[in-house]
């Protein structure tokens, strides 16, 4: 039977306990800890929150932790409206936004860690420079050949309705992040949020390049390396189906093959 180690750099630790003094209604959040500046293996700090002067979503107890407890909890946070995709985060083994997760949904203690796959700059922020250059690769934007209109490019009710279920992404990660193929080949798959992406340009029907963004996708890694596992289109804090898009995107390489 095979054997596996981590480095002894990467293990996990238990961190300090901090209790809310006096509070009668409690609850418990593990929250992973590292700062790459003091050497210390990551840990994971144990937080009692009284949840009696806290609001009802896990972003508001980290920022009440940060705010009463410890000041050196990092995390990101922008909206509050899961909107911005900021605040995405690994709670209670499911990757989600902190500030549309409500804490009586999860069960005993809360455990949240950063999003998977991803470098850590600190605590519970995650190195997102691969990803968002990805983004970028697959050009999201509308591409046009033929002259500027006076006014604006028109589109039919029937063709905008083709972009719903695609322009709702937040880019958040979630999805990426939960995706076993993108944790294998994230320096060539592009992963599910890019490629659903991808596709939303892809059926734009104002776009005219449409072939070149297909020859990009020609890869046995940019595109291929999707097996359908659905992580992705359950992780998703939207409720979109980034593995249908994809499905979608395979769909149009074969027909435009004949």
């Amino acid at each position: 039977m095979a054997e596996f180690t981590l480095p002894k750099n990467s293990v996990v630790g238990k961190g300090k306990t901090v209790k809310a003094e006096g509070a009668a209604n409690t609850r418990a959040f593990k929250v992973y800890r590292w700062n790459p500046d003091d050497g210390e293996n990551p840990r994971m700090d144990t937080f009692e929150v009284d949840m009696d002067s806290c609001g009802p979503m896990v972003l508001d107890a980290l920022i009440k932790i940060k705010d009463e407890m410890d000041s050196s909890v990092t995390f990101r946070r922008s909206c509050r409206e899961g909107v911005c995709g900021s605040c995405a985060m690994n709670i209670d083994g499911k990757n989600g936004l902190a500030c549309t997760t409500a804490i009586e949904d999860v069960k005993g203690d809360v455990s949240i860690t950063p999003l998977p796959h991803q470098e850590v700059v600190k605590d519970l922020v995650p190195d997102l420079s691969n990803f968002y250059a990805q983004y970028a690769s697959i050009k999201p934007w509308l591409e046009t050949q033929s002259p500027q209109p006076e006014k604006e490019r028109l589109q039919s009710p029937e063709d905008r309705k083709k972009l719903d279920g695609l322009y709702e992404c937040i880019l958040c990660a979630c999805c990426s992040t939960s995706c076993p193929s993108y944790w294998w080949n994230g320096d060539k798959y592009l992963g599910p949020a890019i490629l659903l992406q991808a596709y939303r340009w892809l059926i734009d029907s104002r776009d005219e390049n449409t072939g070149e963004r297909l020859d990009d996708l020609e890869d046995p890694f940019r595109l291929y390396r999707c097996h359908t596992i659905m992580n992705c289109s359950n992780a998703c804090p939207k409720g979109l189906n980034p593995a249908k898009a994809i499905a979608e995107t395979k769909k149009m390489m074969v027909e435009r093959k004949g």
